[in-house]
């Protein structure tokens, strides 16, 4: 999600470079997927089978939407969460970059 994306450049990055990353979406360079009504649902129930393991909402919608779209691989650094996640879709998502 965007907001996973922002927070990590706002953190770690430049300010120069969350805006150049925000002008090429509007450039059309990338695309942001929204959350639809189904998406919340799916991360209700990832949130409720995961919740000892404290995955919260923004790695569930995460899920949610890589489901959704039949993507089996990932850009994250969080393989903590999402190396724990079994996705409907395939037996384990591809996290890229592989740590």
């Amino acid at each position: 999600m965007l907001t996973e994306v922002a927070y990590f450049m706002d953190e770690q990055l430049p300010p120069q470079v969350l805006v150049a990353f925000l002008s090429d979406i509007v450039r059309g360079a990338y695309t942001v997927e929204d959350l639809l009504p189904e998406d919340y649902a799916r991360a209700a129930e990832v949130c409720e089978q995961y919740a000892d393991a404290r995955v919260g909402f923004v790695d569930a919608a995460v899920l949610s939407v890589v489901e959704r779209l039949g993507e089996p691989k990932l850009a994250t650094l969080d393989h903590r969460h999402f190396g724990l996640l079994r996705p409907r879709h395939v037996e384990a998502l591809e996290l890229v970059p592989a740590l």
